[in-house]
């Protein structure tokens, strides 16, 4: 009975972190369909970057006052934290890529973002001397094969040393996204320790007083318009995609995602995080038009059944350090 019971919250566990972290991937996947909108019109890549960050810091500092009258005084006592986190993997790594797509192909921006999981399970291997399960291995080598042929990027590819710094700094604040999101406590009961809607509301705040900053001071070019977009071929004002840019890839998505990060733990969580690719290919099909080659399906194939290898991975792990006489 008393393994029952203690296999059946973990099982629970993970159930909810994996929910968390889809949802959260489902939402930051509207985000460059969204932003493209902006800068057909005329928007630069900083302005799109301010304008989503600074509507999603207003609608999280409102839901965190709601949730926690407190939660300002929580954030000034993780300030550290706080800070870090919405410099790097909130202002940095949005800089970073659209920096990178400045310069490389849109797919091998992406690719090279998206190499964060082999950075995670790196850094893990080398700072806890445990090395991953070989199921846990090739698993993240078939999910990056998987994203490859996702992004379809050996069809239009466009590579520069420049753009190719800027993705691989973007992978690390990727990375670190996931590292710090593991800061949090799941237990509310937990003295002391930093709330997901804490570390999201306060976050994007530091995110986009930093974005601002450089755009104010001419480091990066700042333009905003008043023209009409179009999004899911509807003409529409400007103020519904920043609107929808601000609440769902923004608000949402990093709230859940935090949450989910903190249920999964870091290495597995960045493997998810990978199916962000794919919902953004889907809203691009579905809002922008662009076309869905049967290459991208099959690797959305290849990218899950890397997942339920590092899953399996993990789990082989854990019972292994349950039982070290198995």
């Amino acid at each position: 009975m008393t393994a029952v019971t203690d296999v059946r919250p973990a099982a629970d566990h993970f159930r909810t972190g994996l929910l968390f972290a889809l949802s959260s991937a489902f939402a930051f996947g509207l985000s460059g369909p969204l932003g493209k909108s902006l800068m057909e019109a005329g928007w630069s890549p900083t302005a799109a970057v301010t304008a989503r960050l600074a509507g999603g810091a207003v609608a999280m500092a409102v839901f965190a006052t709601v949730m926690n009258r407190n939660w300002l005084r929580e954030a000034l006592g993780h300030w550290k934290t706080v800070v870090a986190y919405g410099v790097v993997p909130i202002a940095g790594a949005q800089l970073c890529y659209y920096n990178a797509v400045s310069h490389l192909s849109v797919g091998v921006a992406l690719l090279i973002e998206y190499t964060a999981p082999v950075l995670v399970v790196g850094w893990l291997w080398a700072t806890t001397r445990r090395r991953p399960t070989n199921l846990t291995l090739a698993g993240v080598v078939l999910a990056v094969a998987g994203i490859m042929l996702v992004l379809d990027v050996f069809s239009d590819a466009h590579v520069n040393l420049v753009g190719v710094g800027w993705a691989l700094v973007a992978a690390v604040c990727a990375a670190c996204y996931f590292m710090m999101s593991d800061t949090v406590s799941t237990d509310p009961t937990e003295e002391g320790a930093l709330n997901p809607i804490t570390l999201a509301a306060a976050g994007l705040i530091v995110g986009a007083v930093a974005v601002a900053l450089l755009g104010a001071s001419h480091v990066l070019p700042m333009t905003f318009t008043a023209n009409d977009t179009v999004v899911a071929g509807l003409t529409t004002s400007w103020i519904v995609p920043v609107a929808a840019m601000a609440l769902i890839p923004t608000a949402i998505a990093y709230t859940l995602g935090i949450m989910g990060v903190a249920r999964l733990r870091p290495r597995f969580a960045s493997l998810v995080g990978l199916s962000e690719v794919m919902f953004a290919v889907l809203a691009a099909w579905v809002l922008l038009g662009e076309a869905l080659a049967p290459i991208q399906v099959v690797g959305a194939a290849v990218v899950l059944a890397g997942l339920v290898l590092a899953r399996q991975g993990d789990r082989t792990e854990r019972l292994v350090a349950a039982n070290p006489n198995m």
